[in-house]
């Protein structure tokens, strides 16, 4: 059976005080809502945060993963964080080529597959995202889109690496703009992400693979969206940042 793992980006919000308030009240709830073994927990705060966080879940089942990472072990890359400095602080996971990273800092698949490289050499569980744009699905051109980016940003993983890796499919033009993609249309993008795993590698790895849903994730759509046979959880932006709601949804990963 797979894993259904709910993640949550806060992005570049709250301050420390905020962070550990809210990952205190995630932590609460995982203690109370006994969430059978295959459901999973992950918060990604921002950097400066993301010892806060970890101090706050620790001795609990949570996860804690970074935003961003570079590729390198160490160097002069002046705002950069390695792998080991954060596998150091006790993170777990790590987001890969979010869509914010490809647009707004130029982030391109070989760029995202050289960190990926790195987070499976080191032992960081990357979350490796991929998504078309609006444009892009006006035009009908979805599916080509997301197999280059999966492709491109898999490259020279082995099969059974793959297993390691969670994907999130965030359709671009549904990330904090309030528009969602229907169950339907997640679980069409989701099925055809994993047949392209299944040739990339074969079709009992592409089975166990996680592939989240991530694109205005929220309390009263989660359900449905988690229900599809290919959606394994979820990439949650916004809705991650308040308590009740992100409770809501992990409870939906049941």
């Amino acid at each position: 059976m797979r894993s259904t793992i709910v993640a949550g980006n806060w992005k570049m919000h709250l301050d420390v005080a905020a962070a550990r308030t809210l990952a205190g009240a995630v932590s609460a709830h995982v203690r109370s809502a006994a969430l059978p073994p295959q459901v999973g927990v992950v918060l990604c705060p921002p950097a400066p945060l993301l010892a806060a966080v970890i101090d706050e879940v620790r001795d609990t089942a949570i996860g804690v993963g970074a935003q961003n990472m570079h590729a390198a072990d160490s160097g002069a890359y002046t705002g950069e964080s390695s792998a080991g400095m954060l596998l150091s602080l006790g993170c777990t996971h790590v987001i890969l080529g979010h869509s914010e990273r490809r647009q707004y800092f130029h982030e391109s698949d070989q760029l995202v597959n050289g960190k990926l490289l790195q987070a499976l050499r080191q032992g960081l569980r990357p979350i490796v995202c991929i998504g078309e744009t609006l444009e892009q699905r006006e035009t009908g051109i979805t599916q080509p889109v997301l197999e280059i980016q999966l492709r491109e940003s898999l490259a020279g993983i082995s099969a059974e690496e793959l297993r390691g890796v969670i994907l999130a499919y965030e359709p671009v033009w549904a990330i904090g703009t309030g528009r969602t993609a229907t169950p339907e249309q997640a679980q069409e993008a989701h099925a055809f992400i994993r047949s392209v795993l299944a040739d990339m590698s074969d079709s009992d790895t592409a089975a166990h693979m996680v592939i989240q849903y991530g694109g205005s994730v929220k309390a009263d759509n989660a359900a449905e969206l988690f229900a599809q046979p290919d959606v394994d959880g979820g990439l949650v932006g916004g809705a991650s940042l308040d308590a009740a709601a992100f409770a809501a949804i992990i409870d939906a990963a049941r």
